[in-house]
């Protein structure tokens, strides 16, 4: 009798776990959460936002009619169409010789001129369109997507034959500014190995008379080379990619350029190493030099040298018109340093002689006041168990400073408020009241900011506000109930410890729509590593969130944190891990989803799958080989699978300096994957594309060649003549999806399922 009650509980068991079949209308359904169909049930949005001079704010919207662009007076507190949508989609038909939908807006971002014209980059080209007669004609006085525009609007610069050039708008004439680039010691090359542009970096003087760029020397450095598929001969790709430890990485030779008279002004320093105090390129994503900060009467200026293990700041000012430079303060971290959260937050402050200098060497993000003749410290601005997230504004003048920071009003940690202090640390106000997250952009003056409200669950209300008193006016309301009869199901918050109960460690989880709290799940755990991220990107409501809700309607519980390594918190829990990239956070992971397990009875945390791209194809082949009998199945794409094959400012900052031991051994041997696959036990599909020129495959085929070398089975794709981006394709999409229905559900997918709203 025994016996036959132990069958009937283990069909029992078996029946409640949620294994069943899954059909392409399972798939359908799981399709319906991509934002390709999510985003368009959202209504009240604000995309795009972009303030005038004269302190008008235009925007996109998606409405009830299709895609509409308003404008914001902040004088009137009103709020009307930017322009007439059918007379100027009319306009750009007759131009372009197509047709042009109204309701679609095929270009994304707009600007409203002081003479009330209309600035707009439709198919490539850049066009200018009369607000008073809907006459559009191209704008050939615009500045190309290789050029960089100087503050008074009148002229831009660009590289030719590896020296730089300055084109006049108002009559197209160009003017060599310099003659002795040559090929790898070129002017303002956009080069950081991992990225590259055609774009100059520079910056300019705020009386467009100057701008400091350098000379690129990259003479001596190693060269990287992609090969595209083809028939016939194939395209090769080759140029300059320093890696960790190599003898020889970029260098700039800083220079200020006198543009009117065509003048090379050479600083008297040596040579600066290729970083910043921010990010893994000298160049912001604007194309700007990072880390110069003018004086208002482009007389001189401060800037930042790092060091190439990014672990000293030295701060300097520069004569721009002798080149003479001053050294005033060096900033040394243990680990590494940064000069702010979001972007860089440190500015020169010519009025008062002073650096208004963000540092965390008490362990939070924050400003202090730096003396700028003696690079002695003068005050600590703000203070506390907070961090600064950006500088936004300084007012020399008035003597006040506006800025987001996180972890001062309690909650959610992660959750951004903008604030106003004296640069003497009084009056620190609170400017955005509502305990949600706060995405701000600022007018160009400072006065007035869009203020967009919301939590990962909560829809966003957007307001107009004074940086004064934080007082304003509601501009939309975000709408969800189509999204909500499309069977959307909000992502769940939660906190967990860390791997050593030591910090509080927030997370969202998914369900299905269809969710049977009877039944037991298998976990899909989407992960990014960091350093500079983490895996939940932005804390604001968003109506998908990459796959994760279509992969849960599958039949899955998806789960991603925010591990110890990643940012936003204190100092000491973003370097948790550095010089240990191996880590990457996995076992916090691990940890999060034990602690989810013992919560809730319907995960399943016997049967665990992983996946992530770039960092996190690095991370979910790791987390595969380090703990082989928690996780059974992995999808790891494009991932730099030993830093030693990746850029050098990326692990030179994150893992340290590369040392090699007497025996053969590297310190980067802790990070390295392709020396750990003999603990393969799982499923991993192991997936890059051919042409990758950020993180190059071969980063990929090292760990291959050692999988095979072991005898182990593994799925590899190559996807042919992709580059780093290819995680929302549709093939690599379904792969993905396929894999884990198949591997980690046990049940056969159906066959090359189609989607039909990714076309």
């Amino acid at each position: 009798m025994n016996k036959y009650l132990s069958l009937a509980a283990v069909i029992l068991s078996v029946s409640n776990v949620a294994h069943a079949d899954v059909t392409i209308t399972d798939y359908q359904r799981a399709e319906q959460q991509l934002s390709s169909t999510t985003s368009k049930l959202v209504t009240g949005t604000v995309e795009y936002p972009n303030w005038s001079n004269n302190n008008v704010l235009l925007y996109r919207s998606q409405t009830a009619e299709g895609l509409r662009f308003f404008k914001v007076d902040t004088k009137t507190q009103s709020k009307s169409l930017a322009f007439d949508h059918q007379k100027l989609a009319e306009s750009l038909a007759r131009i372009s010789e197509s047709d042009v939908d109204q309701n679609k807006l095929p270009f994304y971002r707009v600007t409203l001129t002081a003479d009330d014209k209309l600035k707009l980059r439709y198919k490539g080209t850049n066009y200018q369109c009369s607000l008073n007669h809907y006459l559009c004609k191209e704008d050939t006085a615009s500045v190309k997507r290789t050029e960089f525009i100087s503050p008074d609007g009148s002229k831009a610069v660009f590289i030719r034959d590896h020296n730089l050039w300055m084109r006049t708008l108002k009559d197209n004439t160009e003017t060599q500014l310099t003659t002795d680039g040559v090929k790898d010691f070129g002017y303002a090359t956009n080069n950081a190995g991992w990225v590259r542009s055609n774009k100059p970096v520079v910056t300019w003087s705020p009386d467009s008379k100057k701008l400091t760029t350098f000379k690129h020397d990259g003479r001596n450095v190693g060269e990287m080379g992609i090969v595209s598929t083809a028939v016939g001969h194939p395209n090769i790709d080759v140029w300059k990619y320093p890696l960790p430890g190599d003898e020889h990485v970029f260098k700039i030779h800083r220079v200020v350029i006198d543009v009117d008279q065509a003048k090379v002004i050479p600083l008297d320093m040596a040579p600066d190493e290729h970083r910043s105090t921010i990010t893994d390129h000298v160049a912001a994503r604007d194309g700007s030099l990072l880390d110069i900060s003018w004086a208002s009467d482009s007389s001189h200026f401060a800037f930042v040298s790092s060091s190439r293990d990014h672990k000293k700041a030295t701060v300097r000012l520069a004569d721009a018109t002798s080149g003479k430079v001053k050294t005033l303060f060096t900033e040394t971290e243990e680990t590494f340093f940064e000069s702010g959260v979001q972007g860089v937050s440190w500015q020169y402050l010519d009025k008062s002689d002073e650096i208004l200098w963000f540092s965390q060497r008490s362990n939070w993000g924050h400003f202090y006041l730096i003396d700028a003749k003696t690079g002695k410290l003068n005050k600590q601005i703000t203070r506390g168990d907070w961090t600064v997230i950006s500088l936004l504004h300084v007012d020399q003048d008035n003597g006040t400073i506006l800025f987001t920071g996180a972890g001062r009003e309690g909650g959610d940690p992660y959750f951004h408020y903008l604030y106003r202090v004296k640069l003497d640390g009084s009056e620190l106000t609170l400017l955005t009241p509502e305990k949600q997250h706060h995405r701000i952009t600022l007018s160009e003056d400072g006065k007035y900011f869009l203020d967009r409200v919301s939590t990962y669950i909560t829809p966003e209300k957007s307001y107009v506000r004074s940086t004064v008193d934080g007082k304003g006016f509601a501009i939309e309301t975000m709408n969800i109930d189509k999204l909500k009869d499309n069977n959307w199901v909000a992502p769940e918050p939660f906190i967990v410890k860390d791997r050593n109960g030591e910090h509080d460690i927030y997370g969202l989880m998914y369900k299905p729509s269809n969710f049977d709290p009877t039944k037991k799940y298998p976990v899909v755990n989407y992960l990014y590593p960091g350093p500079q991220v983490g895996s939940i990107r932005g804390r604001h409501f968003r109506a998908s969130r990459g796959d994760n809700q279509a992969i849960a309607e599958l039949g899955f519980i998806v789960i991603e944190i925010d591990a110890l390594g990643t940012p936003g918190r204190s100092k000491a829990f973003h370097e948790f891990y550095y010089g240990n990239m191996g880590d990457s956070g996995i076992p916090d992971q691990v940890s999060a989803i034990k602690q989810l397990a013992e919560k809730h009875q319907w995960i399943d945390d016997s049967n665990v799958g992983i996946w992530g791209h770039s960092g996190g194809g690095f991370a979910s082949t790791r987390a595969l080989l380090m703990y082989p009998d928690f996780y059974s199945v992995a999808v790891s794409q494009a991932g730099n699978h030993d830093n030693r094959n990746y850029a050098d400012e990326w692990g030179e900052k994150w893992h340290g300096m590369l040392v090699k031991n007497e025996d053969g051994t590297t310190n980067y041997d802790s990070q390295a994957n392709q020396l750990i696959v003999d603990r393969l036990k799982g499923k991993l599909l192991i997936a890059h594309g051919t042409t990758d020129t950020n993180v190059p495959p071969y980063n990929t085929l090292v760990v291959v060649e050692a999988l095979i070398k072991a005898n182990k089975d593994f799925d590899m794709i190559m996807l042919p003549n992709r580059g780093h981006g290819f995680a929302r394709e549709p093939f690599m999409l379904r792969k993905r999806w396929d894999y884990f229905v198949e591997h980690l559900k046990g049940v056969t997918p159906p066959k090359e399922y189609s989607f039909t709203t990714l076309n």
